[in-house]
Parts: C-alpha cells; sequence; structure tokens
C-alpha cells in the first residue's frame, strides 16, 4: 500500500497555518494515523490511501488542528482516488505530536467509518462495505451484485469502466442521507443512488437505503442494483448536458432486460395515466426525477424514459442507443437526434407518443 503525506510545513519564523516547530511533528503524527486508516475499511484492497494537509493551526502550546484532504484508492475498482476533507486534532505530549480525533470537515459529509465499524465482503465483481449491517446481509447484496454487473457489460462497452461496482450499505436511512449531504426526507423510499461526478466516474459509490431496499423482492432488489451499476458504467460518458430521461431511462432499459415484462406491466403508473387519456405531451424533464417529489410523478418519469429509450434501441438499435447517448453528453440531445439518429427530438417525441398509447392503451390514434 502506497502512502504519500503532504504537511504544510512553516519556515524558520512563525505563519499563519505553519507554526514554527510544529511541522515535523505534525508529518509524523498525520503519517502515523494513516498507517492505521485502511483497518477503518474492514480489510478492503486499498491500493493507495493519502493525506495531504492544507493548512495546520496552532491551538495552543501543545494542541493544534489539521486541514486535510484524504484520498484513497480501491484496488481492482478505483481508477482514481475518491477523495474528502478531513479535519484532525493534535496533541502534543512528552514533545511528540500525536493525533487525537480524525472527523469530516466542517459542511462536508462523513464517511462510511465515520458511523461505525466497517465490515467489507468481496464478490467476484463486487466490493460491498458496510456499517452497522450483518456479514450476511452485506453478503448477500454481493451476490446480486455480482449478477448486476455482466448484465450491464453485455448493454454497455466501455473501456473506462472497471467491470465492477462498490456498494456502500449504512446503518439506516438517517445514516445514508448523511453520507450524501442530505436530509432523510430527500430518500425516503429510494432503495439507491450512485455518486460520482458527471463525465468522471474514477471512484463511484451506490449507496443502499436498507430501509427501501429490504422493502423490495429478490426482482426488485435486482433491478436496483443493475440500475445503479449502470449509471457506474455510463459515468465517463455522462454530462451536465445528458438528460435526465436518457440516463434514467438507459439504465431502466439495461435492469429491464431480459425479464420478460410486458409494458404496462412494467410501467403501472404511466399505464394509468395513458387510460386516463393523460399522455404525455413532451419527454420527461430533469425536475420530473428529482428526489422528495410526487412519487406518483416521478414514478411516469422513470417509466416513460425506460420506453423512450426502448424505441430508440427497437428503431435504430442498441449500438446507436449507446452512440446517441455519448453523442449527446458531447453535444446534447437536440444535435444528437439529428446527427445519431437522423430525426428531430419533436419528431421522436410524436413517435413516442404513439408508442404509449399502442402499448399501454387500447385507445385509437388521435
Amino acid at each position: 500500500m502506497a502512502l504519500a503525506v503532504a504537511v504544510a510545513v512553516a519556515g524558520c519564523a512563525p505563519r499563519p497555518g505553519g507554526p514554527a516547530g510544529a511541522g515535523d511533528g505534525v508529518r509524523e503524527a498525520v503519517a502515523a494515523r494513516a498507517d492505521l486508516l485502511p483497518g477503518l475499511l474492514g480489510g478492503a484492497p486499498l491500493r493507495s490511501w493519502s493525506y495531504r494537509t492544507l493548512a495546520v493551526h496552532r491551538d495552543g502550546p501543545d494542541r493544534a488542528t489539521a486541514d486535510a484532504e484524504l484520498a484513497y484508492t480501491l484496488d481492482g475498482h478505483d481508477t482514481a482516488p475518491a477523495t474528502a476533507r478531513r479535519r484532525l486534532d493534535l496533541a502534543l505530549r512528552d514533545g511528540r505530536w500525536s493525533v487525537t480525533a480524525d472527523r469530516p470537515a466542517e459542511g462536508h459529509p462523513p464517511q462510511l467509518w465515520d458511523q461505525g465499524p466497517v465490515r467489507a465482503v468481496r464478490g467476484a465483481r463486487s466490493l460491498v462495505l458496510g456499517a452497522g449491517q450483518p456479514e450476511a446481509r452485506l453478503r448477500e447484496v454481493a451476490a446480486l451484485a455480482d449478477r448486476a454487473v455482466p448484465a450491464v457489460a453485455g448493454a454497455w462497452r466501455d473501456a473506462t469502466w472497471q467491470g465492477t461496482v462498490v456498494v456502500l450499505v449504512p446503518a439506516g436511512l438517517d445514516a445514508m442521507a448523511a453520507l450524501l449531504g442530505d436530509a432523510p426526507a430527500a430518500f425516503r423510499g429510494v432503495a439507491a443512488v450512485t455518486t460520482g461526478r458527471t463525465g468522471g466516474g474514477a471512484a463511484d459509490r451506490v449507496v443502499l437505503n436498507p430501509e427501501a431496499y429490504r422493502g423490495l423482492g429478490d426482482f426488485g432488489r435486482t433491478f436496483v442494483l443493475t440500475h445503479e451499476t449502470a449509471h457506474v458504467a455510463t459515468r465517463a460518458a455522462t454530462t451536465a448536458a445528458t438528460p435526465l430521461w436518457l440516463s434514467e431511462g438507459l439504465a431502466d432499459r439495461i435492469a429491464h432486460t431480459g425479464t420478460g415484462r410486458a409494458a404496462a406491466d412494467a410501467a403501472p403508473a404511466l399505464a394509468r395515466a395513458v387510460r386516463a387519456g393523460r399522455i404525455p405531451a413532451a419527454l420527461p424533464a430533469d425536475r420530473d426525477f428529482a428526489f422528495g417529489g410526487d412519487p406518483a410523478a416521478a414514478a411516469r418519469a422513470y417509466e416513460g424514459a425506460w420506453l423512450a429509450c426502448e424505441l430508440i434501441a427497437d428503431r435504430w438499435g442498441g449500438d446507436r442507443l449507446a452512440a446517441f447517448y455519448r453523442a449527446a453528453g458531447g453535444t446534447g440531445a437536440p444535435r444528437a437526434f439529428q446527427d445519431v439518429l437522423g430525426t428531430t427530438e419533436e419528431d421522436f417525441t410524436r413517435a413516442w407518443r404513439e408508442r404509449l398509447r399502442q402499448e399501454l392503451s387500447s385507445a385509437p390514434s388521435r
């Protein structure tokens, strides 16, 4: 395991952020702390773990705090480090500095190990890390994640994806929300989300909501993990220009593949709306997918997005759907419709609305 520690060290005279005489001792203390940190991940395979000290503050003759950036890389899973901002408290005892506390920096979310001892379960294509969870439950998640990865790999080919997935299983909804830096209400009823930077994908994590996840059957759990794994796989091709109907619809399409479910059965909320004469006038907008909003409206958005991606795959093929996805992330969906599919968003929307009529109701075309 590679360890690297960078600490701001003062020169011969005191200056803010680097008090004279503290630099060498702080460096040694942070290095010693780094030796202990891999154990906090329950034996997960680490390729590297480092602290980069951003500032050191002397709080008295024998006290100091250090603002640091933690970076770690999971071997076989991350193509670049996951990072977190931390604050370390240090004390000077018998002439030596030692770390007395290591916590999230103010305004930054905690790490899983901040919530309790972490268990690590390695699957064939997955790594599951849990806090406050029995090992048997983590093994169940790993088994389903191992099934999700090849399902996604068969539908999305991208050399930037490692072909694995990392799943975090916190103790409950409150713990999940804390990891994501949001209020619990935002994720109530949401079984899982994927973290990561659009256009990046270097260290994505699937974060489960144990309470919602436990309420699902085997099909639902497999669907959720496959959907979220699809987000991990497509992250490098996903940008701010990618509409949510496309990113969520593609993930749902991959998760639906091979299930044999009819559209009316797999899209019940949208089917009810169509049968009531409320066929959507446009493709789902990004705001329709918001957490904490109207659950029925969100369900219709996801279902409509899935059927839009099904339409592209049926009419132009799965490879063209993937090409459209990549192009939309670069030039935006309106241009991608023309360049990749040879149509316009308006014409596609009309075809999609007709598809909804045909598959979700017996109502005649109008």
